[in-house]
């Protein structure tokens, strides 16, 4: 049975032929509307009267608007649930048979004020709106619900009340509509009902397929009885059955990456308190530039500080549109990451529970909501490793729609150049001057911290040693850990090596890590009168001890790491990976000067273990003490 009402309009014909010429006989498409068809032949005719709008074809074409994905589709419906007023949203993927005859079900509901008939008649029109183009919200054509709904599904069902059981209904069918053959076409009246259909009762009562255990998720209603009472006085549902074009196959997939994106984007609502559920799952705000405390980074645990720090922030006056006089308002947040306490954590963490290295660079908010987010070639922001430190945050009303040329679908920002040069150009170039002194800050954190990395994490030199010792034709004796009191009498002794080796600012169980993790130590002690190095292998591991008191660490090994320390400061951070660069060439160079004498010390415990006599091993010391006795005069006036 149709949904909708039809009205026949009149056409004057005149005598003309039944189509026109052949260059415009129409050439359709397989899957063209049968009504559309008709219509278009119609219209064809001379004199014939054209509507503006063929709704058989259109409603098609507004299928291929173009969301990003299924969540930013369905985002319009949680916007259009945000503007009603609504404290609760919930999201359903809801999934049932199995592949490849399997369907997936979304569905969107809000305990928001509801629509009465007339006004959701007007709602369900493509165009029909109650606040067309006004900006002070989130949306401003009256399009979203619609183009969303379809660019997923090929119908949609919306239910709307403002009292409890008394629910209002409306459906748009996109086969339906393209089999209609008139040249207008009408909406029918509202129907009214007192109950739900059963599949939508059964998303609101039934566990979801995913996530898993359902037994952690907070399930909207025990039965059909108890959903009437938590449906509440008002509110709105959106159902778009037989979802046929889905980001995803799985409702698992769907649920994750919704869970994950309104988070995201949502995040300020999230944070006053507006509860949102994807298949019965509390959605965590997620926060970017790790500014709210509200946000689930600041649950992780482990990671020390919680915050960002807010380097600068400032407004800018932008032009409405290019060449307009009028201005407004848009403000710019520079934020800076807790790098150096954050830096020693595993990188599972930084990539897994904070993110850290997501493309993240820039994030626009419009409104209160997120719009886009990633990297932005047009602020001059290059691609550095750096960029995983920092983030930008900037924030306008609609009024500058056109400024950050943000459509009607809302599918991110294209921002106009005039808009860059006002951000770029602003407080005599401000925002670039933060940026390289935000790189350089990092570039100076990150050095910290890779100073005292060796608290938690075993050293480069000693590394690549370690790895490169299963190369080596000979081997250095081996610990015996063939019974388990071997094995305890062991982690005792690299227990006690650790309290002896322990770095400053590290725990004796971050010391043990790293004892434990590498063959090569390296220690440096202030010792008059010793040499410049000593080494000693004990309990399967090589001690390389340095001696901060003699000429060679205070003229050689000292300087060139400050040497690599500075030269990344100098020269602004850009490109200091890079082994063209100072800094690279630093590095290399105090790396390959450490593994040399990781290399040396390995010579001699292995030319002084095993059958070596006491001559052997006394001819060592006597080297080292000549050797340095001799680099000590030869560097005296160096």
């Amino acid at each position: 049975m149709s949904e909708f009402n039809t009205t026949e309009t009149m056409e004057t014909v005149k005598s003309a032929p039944e189509t026109g010429p052949a260059d415009f006989v129409p050439q359709w498409g397989t899957n063209a509307p049968r009504g559309g068809k008709q219509v278009v032949n119609r219209a064809l005719k001379d004199g014939s009267t054209v509507p503006l709008f063929l709704g058989q074809t259109l409603i098609n074409s507004l299928r291929d608007l173009g969301y990003n994905s299924t969540t930013s589709a369905v985002c319009e419906h949680v916007d259009n649930s945000l503007e009603a007023g609504a404290s609760e949203i919930r999201v359903y993927f809801r999934q049932s048979g199995k592949q490849p005859n399997q369907r997936i079900d979304v569905l969107v509901w809000d305990n928001g004020k509801g629509m009465q008939p007339n006004v959701l008649k007007v709602a369900m029109a493509f165009g029909g709106s109650l606040r067309f183009d006004n900006r002070s919200g989130i949306g401003r054509y009256g399009m979203g619900m619609k183009a969303a709904a379809l660019n997923i599904a090929r119908s949609i069902d919306v239910y709307s009340w403002q009292e409890p059981g008394a629910y209002y209904s409306m459906t748009l069918d996109v086969e339906e509509i393209g089999r209609d053959r008139n040249n207008m076409i009408s909406l029918p009246d509202p129907r009214l009902t007192d109950s739900l259909p059963s599949e939508i009762v059964n998303v609101f009562t039934k566990p979801m397929g995913f996530p898993k255990p359902p037994a952690a998720d907070e399930l909207f209603a025990g039965d059909a009885e108890d959903l009437a009472e938590r449906l509440g006085e008002s509110g709105t549902i959106v159902y778009m059955p037989k979802c046929d074009r889905l980001s995803f196959r799985t409702d698992r997939g769907l649920a994750e990456h919704a869970l994950s994106e309104m988070g995201r984007v949502y995040r300020r609502f999230l944070d006053k308190g507006v509860k949102l559920y994807v298949n019965n799952r509390r959605v965590e705000a997620f926060d970017p530039t790790y500014w709210m405390q509200s946000a689930r980074h600041a649950k992780v645990e482990g990671i020390g500080e919680t915050r960002s720090h807010l380097v600068d922030s400032w407004t800018i006056q932008v032009p409405i549109e290019q060449g307009s006089p009028n201005t407004t308002e848009m403000r710019v947040k520079l934020f800076l990451l807790p790098v150096l306490s954050w830096a020693k954590l595993p990188r599972a963490t930084l990539k897994n529970a904070l993110r850290v290295f997501d493309d993240h660079t820039v994030s626009y908010i419009r409104n209160g909501r997120e719009v886009d987010i990633g990297s932005e070639p047009k602020l001059q922001i290059r691609k550095h490793q750096t960029l995983a430190w920092m983030r930008v945050e900037i924030e306008f009303s609609a009024e500058l729609d056109e400024a950050f040329g943000v459509a009607a679908n809302k599918q991110g920002v294209r921002l106009k150049e005039y808009a860059a040069e006002a951000i770029l150009e602003s407080s005599e170039g401000r925002f670039q001057k933060t940026i390289t002194d935000m790189r350089k800050q990092i570039a100076m954190r990150q050095l910290e911290a890779s100073d005292s990395a060796r608290a938690a994490t075993v050293g480069d030199a000693e590394r690549l040693a370690s790895e490169a010792d299963n190369l080596q034709p000979v081997s250095l004796a081996p610990v015996a850990v063939d019974t388990p009191e071997q094995k305890l009498a062991l982690e005792a002794n690299l227990r006690g090596l650790a309290t002896s080796l322990r770095l400053e600012n590290e725990t004796d169980e971050q010391a043990f890590e790293r004892i434990n993790s590498s063959k090569y130590l390296t220690d440096v002690r202030h010792q008059d009168y010793a040499p410049f190095y000593d080494t000693e292998y004990k309990f399967g591991k090589l001690i390389l001890r340095l001696n901060s008191a003699h000429p060679f660490y205070r003229k050689v090994y000292q300087p060139l790491a400050e040497l690599a320390k500075a030269s990344v400061q100098s020269i602004g951070v850009e490109d200091a990976e890079n082994g063209n660069e100072l800094a690279g060439k630093c590095r290399q160079a105090l790396l390959g000067l450490q593994l040399m004498l990781l290399s040396l010390a390995r010579a001699q415990a292995q030319m002084t273990s095993g059958d070596a006599t006491a001559e052997q091993a006394q001819l060592f010391r006597n080297l080292r003490k000549q050797w340095s006795d001799t680099m000590e005069t030869q560097l005296v006036n160096v």
